[in-house]
């Protein structure tokens, strides 16, 4: 993994975006890293638009997070501390992490 883990983030630097989006089959969470929020990512065909209203919502904390990530039926993690969480929670295998242009980007379907 192109450096995932190797960068310690102090909890303090660790602000998460997350928007929830109410389906007939569930609850969708969006968390994404706080510092790539309204950014556009490209390389080749792929692109992460991080402008998009998809993935603005409100701030919450690690445990936060958490807290809502049990209750959802799909989720989707983009930045190196959000798919880092979803790893550390057991919702995540590493080698289904998508990269593009170095920013991890992950779906889960519960």
């Amino acid at each position: 993994m192109p450096g995932l883990w190797r960068k310690k983030t102090s909890k303090k630097d660790m602000i998460f975006i997350v928007a929830e989006k109410h389906g007939q089959k569930g609850l969708l969470l969006v968390v994404t890293d706080g510092e790539i929020i309204g950014k556009q990512f490209e390389e080749g065909k792929l692109q992460l638009n991080l402008k998009s209203a998809f993935y603005q919502g409100e701030k919450r904390t690690k445990e936060e997070v958490k807290e809502r990530m049990e209750i959802a039926r799909y989720l989707n993690f983009t930045g190196k501390n959000s798919v880092a969480l979803g790893v550390e929670c057991h919702f995540v295998e590493e080698k289904r992490i998508i990269w593009i242009a170095n920013v991890p980007n992950a779906e889960v379907i519960i």
